[in-house]
């Protein structure tokens, strides 16, 4: 089994191009992978589309931001694709003035897109959004007197991934929760960039606690202490 580069988190991000579509793992920043978003700000990178579940916290008030809602305030993303925005107040502004694309999906069914996709196949069936203003431009399938909507699969150019302990191959175990999104954007993506707390010797991780094998990985990153 051989090893997979290990790189920082500035090297890490010279991976992504301008237009390209980027997963972020991560539930209101739980399972998101701070060094390599905040090389990303750092960066600059714009006319990005980012698919994640939310845009983390961003309170136009008092200013706090977190995880990725600072890229969102220097509008490096040209479109969202997200289930939740409702702690970030700058991109529903930006949504509301029409700056930012933003589509709204709902979570079970951007989770199962994004599977589908890894999965390579060609979408799924959910009755989520039947009847509403979610079928407007979708095929509904009528199937045993139930109605579906037939969802695509979603891919994406590059996945930002936050792991708990990484083997030198690229094998992933994750956190508890930090296990969300981040396993099925890590099967949807071409580049799949792993910040790791730990990165271990190849042979070290039990096989059984293994995510997201190595096959998928293409970069680690080891996270700052």
């Amino acid at each position: 089994m051989l090893a997979k580069p290990i790189v920082t988190a500035e090297q890490a991000v010279g991976l992504i191009k301008e237009g390209d579509v980027v997963m972020l793992g991560g539930f209101m920043g739980c399972g998101s992978p701070p060094a390599l978003l905040a090389a990303l700000e750092k960066k600059g990178t714009k006319n990005l589309t980012l698919v994640c579940n939310d845009c983390a916290v961003h309170n136009l008030k008092t200013g706090e931001m977190t995880f990725v809602a600072p890229l969102v305030a220097k509008k490096q993303f040209k479109k969202v694709i997200a289930t939740h925005i409702g702690l970030n107040g700058e991109i529903q502004r930006q949504m509301n003035a029409g700056e930012t694309e933003v589509l709204l999906v709902p979570q079970g069914t951007l989770a199962e897109r994004i599977r589908a996709a890894g999965a390579g196949l060609g979408g799924v069936l959910t009755p989520t959004g039947v009847g509403t203003e979610v079928q407007e431009g979708k095929k509904v399938i009528d199937l045993d007197g139930k109605r579906y909507l037939l969802e695509t699969g979603l891919s994406g150019d590059v996945a930002l991934i936050r792991a708990k302990k990484a083997d030198k191959a690229g094998n992933c175990t994750y956190d508890k929760s930090g296990r969300n999104f981040n396993p099925l954007m890590a099967m949807a993506c071409k580049t799949v960039i792993v910040e790791a707390d730990e990165i271990v010797e190849i042979g070290q991780l039990d096989p059984e606690v293994v995510v997201t094998p190595s096959v998928v990985v293409t970069h680690l990153v080891q996270a700052k202490k």
